[in-house]
């Protein structure tokens, strides 16, 4: 559901945003070279001639990066050009040894798709489609250190990451809210990670995001055109977390009204900005006024000749990529019976976390009773190890058989979750865990006779059931798990309730 505008001093404000969002793609080299793009190497030393910008050394373009480009634009729809061209962006930076940055400007490898965000309230379903825009290539520009990173008085050029290949999806400004803005990032990350086409690791720098922010309303409230007020777009720069994604926004929403209020003549006037988000101080700050495509004095590049996409490559690539996460949310109400909400939290998790869901679901028969302990259970324990499901020391057969006890009555939840543990700690399996526990399952005689000995030594609480307060029962079974800690709480309240039916 779009968000609804919002109101500052009486005014309703409409928030438009668009993002530009810069994805590493998975590849083993670099886009022209064949330096490695591994991440934490030692300063300066993935480099060659070519990413070093030095004279006469050509570029070669890697087919890798193509083909993880033409998969990311199949999923997010776009049309695939069958032509695609290199150009020259031009601008001088430290980190940028060529003067130039090797980009693409009138023929991407992607154009003109969308990515839909789909939202559930209670049983209703809204889609909200934000258009896309393009998905071109370019090199990455290096990096430069500066005081705390580098040697003391010092700025520093570390050149390990200039040439690495990014994907930069361009959206439409179709997005009206900083929290929308985060939903439509998170639901990438997820599709991106799913197509393994980027590890989307923001704190490496492999997933970022430039955001323009403007606003539009009509100034005292009148409709006339005359008073409908659009400030200049501000572009906040390299925001590598979804918090401070919604955070800038939302700063820079603010601030832009604030602007407005304060210079309400001029503001028409105003140049666009480039801003960077400042953490700490928890605000935007203005870095330089923003270039225009023609600052760039974009040409094509005369080391790369246009690139041909055919049909049969395209077919190829869509015929072997990986399922997406809409895909197998689908897969997971429709063929395993779960709830919107279930799947989703399980899709969110990455692929592996539903590999794992599925083969605990197929084994024991149960998908409600597997989502529950995946979603509740294990989830919890992964978060609070800092694992992932990869990791986690109990296989999916496993946790299997260990379900397959719940859903036999064998054990009840509580038990349950010690046998788990008890798994995690010791690798045991789920009998040998039970049985380390002193576990065992009673009979339907022995729960028989432990609810007639609770009757007979809780005359006060079995009246008060008799009058009709059937809660009053909780206190029966906590005797009952005194008594005998292996009495199944449940098969217990079912044969007290037989029993005090039939002497009611």
């Amino acid at each position: 559901m779009a968000p609804a505008p919002l109101v500052f001093d009486g005014i309703e404000i409409e928030v438009i945003v668009g993002l530009e969002v810069h994805v590493q793609l998975k590849t083993a080299t670099k886009l022209f070279c064949s330096c490695s793009i591994r991440f934490g190497a030692p300063p300066n030393t993935q480099v060659c001639p070519v990413c070093c910008g030095l004279p006469g050394a050509l570029p070669v373009l890697n087919r890798a990066a193509i083909e993880l480009s033409i998969a990311t634009g199949l999923a997010l729809n776009c049309h695939i050009n069958p032509l695609t061209r290199w150009d020259r962006k031009n601008y001088f930076y430290p980190d940028l040894p060529k003067g130039y940055q090797t980009s693409q400007l009138d023929y991407p490898v992607c154009q003109n798709g969308y990515l839909d965000l789909v939202s559930n309230e209670g049983e209703s379903e809204t889609i909200d489609r934000i258009r896309i825009n393009r998905a071109h290539l370019e090199e990455d520009a290096g990096k430069s250190l500066h005081g705390d990173d580098a040697q003391p008085g010092c700025s520093q050029i570390d050149l390990n990451r200039s040439g690495t290949p990014l994907l930069e999806i361009v959206t439409e400004p179709d997005i009206r809210s900083a929290g929308q803005a985060k939903a439509f990032l998170q639901e990438l990350r997820l599709m991106l990670t799913y197509l393994d086409v980027s590890d989307c690791n923001m704190q490496e720098g492999s997933l970022r995001c430039d955001a323009n922010v403007n606003l539009r309303f009509q100034a005292n409230g009148s409709p006339a055109d005359e008073n409908l007020i659009v400030t200049p777009i501000a572009e906040i720069k390299n925001l590598n977390s979804f918090r401070h994604i919604e955070r800038a926004i939302e700063f820079e929403v603010a601030r832009q009204f604030q602007q407005w209020q304060t210079d309400r003549l001029t503001i028409g006037q105003a140049s666009k900005q480039t801003r960077g988000w400042n953490e700490h101080q928890q605000k935007t700050v203005l870095q330089r006024e923003k270039e225009a495509s023609a600052d760039y004095r974009y040409f094509p590049c005369p080391d790369l000749i246009p690139y041909r996409i055919s049909e049969p490559w395209v077919a190829e690539i869509s015929a072997r990529r990986n399922r997406l996460p809409a895909e197998i949310k689908d897969t997971l109400q429709t063929v395993y019976h779960l709830s919107p909400y279930d799947s989703q939290v399980i899709v969110n998790q990455g692929f592996p976390f539903v590999q794992y869901f599925q083969a605990v679901a197929d084994q024991v028969n149960s998908s409600k009773l597997a989502a529950n302990w995946m979603i509740q259970e294990v989830l919890r324990q992964l978060n609070e190890a800092q694992q992932s499901i990869d990791q986690y020391p109990v296989a999916a057969v496993r946790l299997a058989d260990l379900l397959a006890m719940v859903a036999k009555e064998e054990l009840d939840q509580t038990r349950a979750k010690e046998v788990l543990q008890q798994m995690l700690d010791h690798g045991m399996t789920a009998v040998d865990a039970k049985q380390a526990l002193g576990i065992v399952t009673i009979d339907d005689d022995q729960v028989a006779a432990l609810a007639r000995e609770l009757i007979a030594a809780n005359p006060q609480v079995i009246a008060q059931i008799q009058a009709g307060n059937n809660k009053a029962i909780g206190a029966l079974i906590g005797q009952a798990r005194q008594r005998n800690p292996n009495a199944n709480p449940g098969k217990v309240k079912q044969e007290l309730m037989k029993l005090i039916a039939a002497e009611s």
